[in-house]
């Protein structure tokens, strides 16, 4: 048994596993899927992004927190991660942005973190094993009937949490009511974007090429599409088990029928693939940062990019698949694992729509694929 104190804070995997180090952020007991991101830089856009919800996220790069957190970078309203694991915690925040540190965004948001662990071993068992229930533990969770609780007692409180597969975790982050973000200058087209967990960053990169985005909830109903009348309908990244995601599955199909130009990123590329038949399955450990290659194979071109998702379409690159909206294909895949990474309706009878698994809209990069959503606009313009 690995002996602990009020002082300490433990992450307990549930294959028995146990790291100890100290309390970062807030004190108490979170429960979820531990995943760990391979990311150098942007902690802050990976704390607040909707798709980590429900995840105890660890951080390969060993020091974190060096530019503190500011009032700009956040993707969303809040933190929303379940849990933080970091190896060497900065002392001390140093930019001309940062507001405060993160350890105290982290304890004002009651974000539950510990720190001083050996990440490397870390990932490398969850490299192994898979990725795979955890929970981090502090302070009064740590006891049980006023003593410290045993390991094995901790190890069955996280064995009692519940499995990303079959998580239905889109409803949990989507927007209560519409909102609208207003074009940069004159706007030149609409955009109806569902949100199953939208980042800032969309609809302010949509802005910026004189788009307007009305931000619906993901239950809106297809009247609501038809009386807004859009030039292009976007589905957005988001949190869960895409098999789970019946009613945006739904919509989607209804768009496609009224051919309204479409364009889906991360959880909106498995919600198309799903609208197209294809089936989704999880992944061992998932993509997760942004140092990813991606080919698309009409050009044979490579893009390094930003990703954060765990589960994928099935398929092989260059596949053509039949759909009740027009003929299929898988246009993009990882050269790594050879997962999907695209999808696209192809041939003048076809539904205008494409997808892509990875994030176009990344902050803090990289930016190879900005250029996709130029690409939106262009389908737009040419339904018009």
């Amino acid at each position: 048994m690995i002996q602990h104190g009020m002082s300490s804070a433990l992450l307990v995997l549930e294959d028995g596993r146990i790291f100890r180090g100290v309390p970062y952020g807030a004190t108490g007991q979170s429960l979820g899927e531990a995943v760990f991101v391979t990311a150098m830089s942007g902690y802050q856009e990976t704390l607040t992004d909707p798709s980590y919800h429900g995840q105890i996220v660890v951080q390969t790069a060993p020091q974190i927190g060096n530019t503190g957190w500011n009032d700009e970078d956040d993707e969303s309203s809040c933190i929303q991660v379940a849990g933080y694991v970091v190896r060497d915690p900065s002392r001390r925040a140093s930019s001309w942005r940062a507001r405060r540190s993160l350890d105290d965004a982290l304890e004002s948001q009651g974000v539950v973190g510990v720190a001083g662990i050996d990440t490397r071993a870390l990932v490398r068992h969850l490299r192994e094993r898979g990725v795979m229930r955890a929970g981090v533990f502090s302070g009064s969770a740590l006891l049980e009937n006023g003593a410290l609780a045993p390991d094995a007692e901790l190890v069955e409180r996280v064995r009692s949490g519940p499995k990303m597969a079959g998580a239905d975790l889109y409803g949990a982050v989507t927007t209560p009511r519409e909102y609208v973000v207003p074009a940069r200058g004159e706007p030149r087209l609409r955009v109806a974007a569902l949100d199953v967990g939208i980042k800032s960053n969309t609809p302010r990169m949509l802005a910026e090429r004189g788009v307007e985005t009305h931000v619906l909830p993901a239950g809106t109903p297809i009247e609501r599409i038809e009386e807004l009348a859009p030039d292009g309908f976007f589905l957005s990244n988001g949190p869960g088990d895409p098999a789970t995601a019946d009613g945006p599955v739904a919509l989607t199909q209804q768009v496609l029928e009224r051919r309204i130009p479409l364009f889906g990123i991360c959880f909106g590329n498995q919600i198309l693939g799903r609208a197209l038949g294809r089936g989704t399955y999880k992944l061992r450990y998932g993509h997760r940062g942004i140092n990813i290659p991606v080919v698309e194979h009409a050009t044979c071109t490579v893009a390094i990019t930003s990703q954060n998702h765990g589960f994928a379409v099935e398929g092989e690159a260059g596949e053509r698949f039949d759909t009740p909206f027009g003929p299929g294909l898988i246009t993009h895949t990882c050269p790594n694992d050879g997962c999907v990474e695209g999808l696209a309706l192809l041939g003048p009878d076809a539904a205008p729509a494409f997808s892509v698994q990875y994030h176009p809209e990344a902050a803090a990069g990289p930016h190879d694929a900005a250029d996709l959503f130029d690409r939106f606009i262009e389908l737009m313009r040419d339904g018009q």
